[in-house]
C-alpha cells in the first residue's frame, strides 16, 4: 500500500537562518503538510511545544503515551496522512511501543518523534532524568526505523526520510530521536527538506500477462483482500466482476468490498468452510495481505490452485504462502494493469477470455450465499449474544461511519463476520500483534481525523480498561462518541480457553465496574443497554452528545 498525504496548503514561516533542534522539527513537520499531533508534554520535549500552534499544528493530549500511539494509528488509517506522536524521553517513550508494535503489524504510518539523551552523554549511567541505555534500540525492536539525529541540520532530512518510506514502500512506523541539548541548541539549519514525489511501484509487465493467464482460464477464482486492497477497492470490485470471483477479505481488509455484495464472503478466513473452499479454487488472487496464521486464525490453507499475490512489499511473495505469480508493486497500479490485460483477452473469443472455461449455468452468487451460511452455521450458538446487537448498531449508522474495535470477543468473533462495512465506512481493528486497548483512544484520533463522520467504539469491559483514562480525552474534544462495551465479566477468551484446557480459571473474573459511573465521572455519559432496542436508543442518543457515552451491554458469563 502507498500511502497518500496533502502537502500543507498553507504558507509556512520564512525559514530562519538558525533555528532550535524543537523548531526544526516542528518546521519539518509543518512542511509535510502534518495538521494535528497527538502526545503528551514533559520536561525534555517542551522546545518541541512550544513551536506547535506558531506553525499550525493542532494537539490532542491523551492521559497516557499508549493512547497517543493508537489515537496517531487510527488518525493514519482513516485520514490517509501519517499519524505523529510526540513524547517525551525514557518511560513516556518506552510507554508508546506497545502502539508502535501494532502500527508495524498493520503497516500503518506512524512517526513518533522524542527526545533523547544528549548528545555527548557518556555510556555509563549518570542518573539523569529518564535515562535510558538505548531508546533507539529499544524502537529499532519493534519500529520499521528508528534514528537518532547528531545536530539540528540532520533533523529535517530526517523527518523527509521518514515521509520517503511511508511513500515508497510498505508503510510502518518510523522513529526519531533528538537529543535534549540539540532541541534547546541554535543552529544552522538550512531549507526545509522535503520527501520526493514517487510514482506508484509498477509491476513486472511480463508477470501482469502471466497473472492475466492464471485468472483468465480459471474455473474457480477467489479473492483474498487485506489491508493494502484499501487504496483499489473499484479494481478490486471491478476484478471480482470480471472473473465471477467469490471475495473474501482479512480483518485490515474489511470492507474493501461492500460486504452486502453478492460475491463477498467478508471477513471469513478463520470459518473451516471457507478455508476448505478456498483450498479447492484453482486461482486464488491475493492483494495486500500476508496471508498469516493471524490471518486465518490457525493454520494456512494448502491451496491446490495457483496464487497469484499482489504487494509492494517483495519479502511478501515468498512469506506465509509463496506467490506462484509475483505482481510486486502499488495494489491499484497492479491491478489496473491486470485489468486491462484481462480485458484484453475478454475481447477475444474462445477458452482465452476470462472465465471461458466455467460451467455456463453456474450461479456464483448462490455459492456464495450457501457458503455465508455454512460459515454461519459453524459458530451461530457462540455468536448468537452479540448478532442482535450488532444488527442494532448497523441500523443505527451512516453509511461512512468509522468503527474502532478492541481485540475483545464481541469484536473477532461478533462484528469483524456480523456487522457489514462498505467502502464508505472504515472498521479498523488490530490485527497481528493483537493489542488490548486500541478501541477507545482510536476513535479519538479518528474522530479527530473527520469530526464529520460518525465514529463509535466496539469493546468489551476487559479491553477497555487498559485505556479506559481515554474518557477524559474524549470528553475534552467534546465531540460525540459513543463507546458500546460489551461486559462479560473480565478476560472472556481467556476464561474460555483455561476452561477447554481443563484449567480452574484463575485471573481471568474481575469485580465488577459501574462503567455508566465512571464514565460520568470522566466528563461523558453512561447508559445501560440490556436489549438490541435499548442500544438503538442509546446509540441514537450518543451519536448526538458531546463527549463519549459508554453503553454497557451486559453478558452472562460462565464462572
Amino acid at each position: 500500500m502507498t500511502t497518500a498525504y496533502r502537502d500543507r496548503p498553507l504558507p509556512l514561516p520564512a525559514p530562519a537562518t538558525a533555528l532550535t533542534g524543537g523548531e526544526a522539527v516542528v518546521r519539518a513537520l509543518a512542511a509535510h503538510g502534518v495538521t494535528d499531533a497527538f502526545g503528551i508534554p514533559g520536561t525534555h520535549n517542551l522546545e518541541i511545544y512550544r513551536h506547535l500552534r506558531p506553525y499550525g499544528i493542532r494537539h490532542v493530549t491523551p492521559r497516557h503515551e499508549q493512547g497517543a500511539g493508537y489515537a496517531a494509528d487510527a488518525y493514519a488509517r482513516v485520514s490517509g496522512r501519517p499519524g505523529i506522536a510526540i513524547t517525551t524521553t525514557g518511560p513516556a517513550l518506552l510507554n508508546i511501543a506497545a502502539a508502535v508494535g501494532q502500527a508495524y503489524s498493520d503497516s500503518v504510518p506512524l512517526l513518533v518523534v522524542s527526545p533523547g539523551m544528549p548528545l555527548r552523554h557518556p555510556r555509563q549511567s549518570t542518573g539523569l532524568l529518564h535515562e535510558t541505555r538505548s531508546q533507539t534500540e529499544a524502537l529499532r525492536g519493534v519500529a520499521a526505523a528508528s534514528h537518532r539525529v547528531s545536530s539540528v541540520a540532520e533533523i529535517g532530512a530526517a523527518v523527509a526520510r521518514a515521509f520517503t518510506l511511508f511513500r515508497t514502500g510498505r508503510p510502518r512506523p518510523v522513529h526519531i530521536e533528538v537529543p535534549l541539548d540539540l532541541l534547546e541548541a541554535v543552529e544552522p539549519a538550512g531549507p526545509p527538506r522535503l520527501a520526493p514525489p514517487a510514482a506508484p511501484p509498477a509491476p513486472d509487465p511480463d508477470a501482469v500477462r502471466a497473472a492475466a493467464r492464471v485468472l483468465g482460464a480459471a474455473r474457480r477464482p477467489a479473492l483474498v483482500l487485506g489491508g493494502g486492497a484499501r487504496t483499489a477497492a473499484a479494481e478490486c470490485r471491478a476484478l471480482a466482476a470480471l472473473l465471477g470471483a467469490p471475495v473474501v477479505t482479512t480483518a485490515n481488509g474489511k470492507g474493501v468490498v461492500d460486504e452486502r455484495h453478492p460475491l463477498s464472503l467478508g471477513v471469513a478466513l478463520h470459518s473451516p468452510a471457507v478455508r476448505a473452499w478456498l483450498a479447492d479454487r484453482d486461482a486464488v488472487l491475493a492483494v495486500g495481505t500476508e496471508l498469516a496464521e493471524s490471518d486465518v486464525w490457525g493454520p494456512l490453507p494448502a491451496l491446490t490452485g495457483r496464487l497469484v499475490r499482489v504487494d509492494v512489499d517483495p519479502a511478501q511473495m515468498y512469506a506465509g504462502l509463496p506467490a506462484d505469480v509475483p505482481l510486486v508493486g502499488d495494489a491499484p497500479t497492479a491491478l489496473g494493469a491486470l485489468l486491462d490485460a484481462l480485458s484484453g483477452t475478454a475481447s477475444g473469443s474462445g477458452t482465452d477470455a476470462p472465465g471461458a472455461g466455467r460451467d455456463d449455468g453456474a450461479d456464483v452468487a448462490a455459492d456464495v450465499t450457501a457458503l455465508r451460511t455454512a460459515r454461519d452455521d459453524e459458530s451461530r450458538e457462540r455468536d448468537a449474544r452479540w448478532v442482535p446487537y450488532l444488527r442494532a448498531i448497523r441500523r443505527g449508522l451512516a453509511e461512512d461511519a468509522v468503527i474502532t474495535s478492541d481485540s475483545a470477543q464481541c469484536c473477532y468473533y461478533g462484528a469483524l463476520p456480523h456487522l457489514p462495512v462498505g467502502p464508505e465506512g472504515r472498521y479498523l481493528h488490530p490485527t497481528g500483534f493483537g493489542t488490548l486497548g486500541y478501541a477507545l483512544p482510536a476513535a479519538v484520533g479518528a474522530k479527530t481525523a473527520c469530526p464529520e463522520r460518525q465514529v463509535v467504539a466496539l469493546s468489551g469491559d476487559g479491553g477497555l480498561q487498559f485505556s479506559v483514562q481515554e474518557l477524559a480525552t474524549a470528553a475534552q474534544t467534546g465531540l460525540p462518541l459513543p463507546v458500546v462495551v460489551f461486559d462479560n465479566g473480565g478476560y472472556g477468551e481467556i476464561r474460555e480457553e483455561m476452561a477447554a484446557r481443563g484449567d480452574a480459571p484463575v485471573g481471568v473474573d474481575l469485580p465488577s465496574v459501574d462503567l455508566s459511573a465512571l464514565a460520568r465521572a470522566y466528563g461523558g455519559r453512561g447508559a445501560v443497554a440490556r436489549t438490541p432496542e435499548e442500544l438503538s436508543a442509546a446509540l441514537a442518543e450518543a451519536l448526538v452528545a458531546p463527549g463519549p457515552t459508554v453503553v454497557t451491554v451486559p453478558e452472562e458469563s460462565p464462572r
